[in-house]
Order: structure tokens, then sequence, then C-alpha cells
């Protein structure tokens, strides 16, 4: 995790952005827009609620590195805002996932193990690639950060999925399903809390630098 009032943290713009960082976000955007549409598909034909939370999640990172994308070049507050922005989407993507599971568990029945496993694998392939990419800019700013904790995050639940369609496939029941997607509401609540403390402090460096600047030029 970086300090907090480098140059760039205090309000300049971001200089000599990576061609390889570019090239990795927009890798990264179309793998994880294709990966929604699959598992979207995928999770409302199997009645899976992990997997229609994991598309959700798809669809919120490909946002997230769009905007990531688009805020790269500007001065550090606004990275450190956009960081803010996606700490809250993945706070919500938490919370409307716990929902999910409690409906599920009211309504739902068993759902397809073997398409919630064959899915789940596709996914982890790509969210392991994502992430090895992502490995080598997950110590940079809070937008940077949240970029990498996405990336991870989406692994480990890949993981999670397969190992509950391995549960469902042996009990014939939903609740491996929604096990597994409680967990991952939980992840996502984390990773939320970490990007926006890490914001935040960017935010009150940039604001005292900024004080501290007024104040000199007085």
């Amino acid at each position: 995790m970086s300090t907090c009032c480098s140059d760039s943290a205090c309000g300049a713009p971001a200089s000599g952005i990576s061609p390889r960082l570019r090239r990795t976000l927009w890798i990264a955007l179309a793998a994880n827009l294709a990966m929604f549409g699959v598992e979207l598909g995928a999770g409302w034909g199997a009645h899976s609620v992990s997997l229609l939370a994991d598309a959700v999640d798809f669809f919120g990172d490909a946002a997230t590195y769009g905007l990531s994308l688009a805020v790269l070049s500007m001065a550090a507050v606004w990275r450190s805002r956009a960081a803010l922005l996606k700490g809250a989407s993945m706070g919500v993507y938490g919370v409307y996932v716990l929902a999910q599971a409690a409906w599920n568990a009211w309504t739902g029945s068993a759902p397809q193990a073997m398409t919630m496993g064959a899915v789940a694998a596709l996914a982890l392939a790509v969210n392991v690639a994502v992430a090895l990419m992502l490995y080598a800019f997950r110590d940079g700013d809070a937008n940077l950060r949240s970029v990498w904790l996405c990336s991870r995050n989406d692994a480990i639940g890949n993981l999670a999925v397969m190992l509950a369609a391995l549960g469902v496939f042996g009990t014939h029941s939903a609740w491996p399903d929604l096990a597994v997607a409680a967990i991952m509401a939980a992840l996502g609540l984390t990773a939320a809390r970490s990007v926006l403390r890490h914001a935040a402090r960017e935010l009150r460096a940039a604001a005292g630098a900024g004080l501290h600047a007024a104040g000199s030029r007085r």
C-alpha cells in the first residue's frame, strides 16, 4: 500500500503512465464484459445465485477498469475520488448478493451443478490471467489498488463457486450455492472497506497539501 503524499497525491497530474498498464486495463475490460454475458446467461439458466452474483461482479469490474482508464492521466485527487466511487460500488455489490441469497433461500431450488462448475472454471481461468497481468501494479495508488483487489477477489470467488458446484452435486441442495454467495458478498464488503479507507487517506493528504500551499501564498 502506497504512502499518500507523493507529488501526484498532492494534486499534480500523473506522468509517465505506462503503455503496459493501459493495455492491461483494456484487456481486463474486454475480458470482464465477455464473462459478464456468459455468467449472466448461465446463472439464469442454471438457477445459481452464486453465478448471478459473479456475473454482476464481472460487470462491476468492467466498469471499474473503464473508470480507471478514464482517470489514469488525471491528477491524483481525481483518481482517489474514482477509487471512492469504486469502493462504494463494491459495497453495494456485497449488499446485493446478500439480498439475492436471502431471496433464493426463501424461493429457490437446487441449481444445475455441472453448469455451475464449468462456467466457474472458465471464469477462474479469465480472472487468474487478469490478476497475473495486474499483479505488478498492486502497490500503486488507491485507484490501482482497487483494480488489483477486484481481480484477486474474483479469482477467489470462482474457486468458491466451483466448490459450491461440488456441494450442490453431492447434496442436491441449494445451500452450498447460497453459502458461497454469502462469502462472495463478505469479500466484496471487505475489499470495499479497504479501498474506501485508502482513498480517504489520499484525499485528506491532498486537502492538507492544498491548505498548506494556500497558506504559503498569503
